[in-house]
């Protein structure tokens, strides 16, 4: 065998060894955002940018996908145009929006091009859900040095800026977690547990009402979507049976961290509905009503953090920090962005595909994002736009399938 036929074969390998390698690297980067810019940031850009560079291929589906959200991100360079002073910050701000843009498309472009990419994504996913979950708990009870790096007001934080964020990123990885639970073997099952034991205690330890509504939310409707799909009873009995298991666990850890004095004090504080920055003249709830009003006379919009200037706190509502960030313009791209991800997600959750558990916890996950952003902004929520490039990323794959079965048809 010659060397130039050796060459012609390994070639294609190594490279496709590189490329998931260094979306691995992003992927797990993603969990560590604890300043601005993030390695993550850096290292995404350079990324992206060498693999267009070599001839990443947008499909229509990207395509569409790169149309909608540089289109709320024009909305928001206009509303940006509209002050009179643009400071360092914002134009960081409106870097990072774009960045993050190109970034779900990146993700959706790779992914349809080779679906095998989608594990890699989710094992270095899972792998930094896990060092920044456990950093968040060891600092939780003080067993590391320096642990107020990893806390924010006494609630665990991990390696991000806020608890608010670090317990929904944690949130797609314990549902994969329990996908894979409630679906392989009983072995293989036990460090999946260890593992979503590990998760769920520092989701809780964020004290984030968001990540509790999320992480509920998502479970269960995962739950019943597996549940909707297998027609073996006896399978659809296991489920029912590690469920009841699991929720009995769950249940365990949680009395058993209730017993520590900081956290049952600091658990019946936030797990009050309505907390006290919520009421008032000024409150969340009385500020939608002040922002609604303010986007009714303002169609391009009032700029970038603009809102948090004129009522001393942000928006903490997705919905208007559209309308006030981004404009009309930015509110009907991220309206259309929504409904059309949700819908045309819908109609191939169930199929049975190879990439479809995957995408079955990417869309709980991201339909749990969409009703908690009513509630908390996730403009900027890196996890957030890697869920969206994984769901388009499989909404690719289904149309490729389905273009090659009429083709095989006819």
């Amino acid at each position: 065998m010659s060397d130039t036929a050796f060459d012609n074969r390994t070639h294609p390998v190594v490279i496709s060894i590189v490329a998931r390698f260094s979306l691995a690297i992003g992927a797990f980067l993603a969990g560590f955002v604890l300043y601005e810019p993030a390695p993550y940031e850096l290292y995404m850009v350079a990324l992206i940018a060498i693999w267009f560079i070599f001839g990443l291929r947008l499909s229509r589906n990207s395509a569409i996908l790169l149309a909608i959200l540089m289109c709320f991100n024009i909305g928001g360079l206009i509303s940006l145009a509209t002050l009179d002073e643009m400071d360092t910050n914002l134009k960081l701000y409106m870097a990072v929006s774009v960045f993050l843009a190109l970034s779900s498309v990146f993700f959706a472009a790779v992914i349809e091009a080779d679906e095998e990419r989608l594990k890699v994504i989710f094992t270095a996913y899972l792998a930094g859900a896990l060092v920044t979950g456990l950093l968040g708990i060891l600092a939780y009870f003080q067993l590391l040095p320096n642990s107020e790096l990893f806390l924010r007001y006494g609630r665990a934080k991990g390696v991000f800026q806020d608890p608010n964020v670090f317990g929904p990123f944690l949130v797609m990885p314990a549902c994969f977690l329990m996908h894979q639970t409630l679906t392989g073997g009983f072995a293989a099952s036990i460090p999946r547990i260890v593992a979503l034991v590990v998760l769920t205690l520092a989701v809780f330890l964020a004290f984030s009402r968001a990540a509790w509504g999320l992480y509920a939310v998502s479970m269960l409707i995962l739950v019943f979507l597996m549940l909707l799909k297998e027609h073996s009873t006896a399978f659809r009995m296991r489920i029912l049976f590690v469920g009841a298991f699991g929720f009995i666990l769950l249940a365990a850890i949680l009395m058993f961290a209730l017993q520590f004095e900081q956290v049952s004090e600091l658990f019946t504080t936030r797990a009050q509905l309505v907390q006290d920055y919520d009421a008032g003249q000024f409150g969340r709830f009385n500020r939608y009503l002040l922002g609604l009003q303010v986007s009714l006379l303002n169609p391009f919009g009032i700029g970038p953090l603009e809102f948090g200037k004129m009522f001393g706190e942000d928006t903490h509502n997705i919905w208007l920090k559209a309308l006030l960030d981004y404009g009309w313009l930015g509110f009907v791209s991220y309206l259309t962005l929504t409904l059309w991800t949700l819908v045309a997600g819908f109609r191939c959750l169930l199929r049975d595909r190879p990439w479809q558990p995957y995408f079955l916890c990417a869309y709980v996950v991201y339909f749990g994002h969409i009703l908690i952003s009513t509630f908390i902004d996730t403009d900027h929520w890196r996890h957030f736009y890697i869920l969206l490039g994984i769901l388009w990323g499989c909404m690719g794959l289904e149309y490729q399938y389905m273009r090659r079965r009429r083709r095989e048809a006819w």
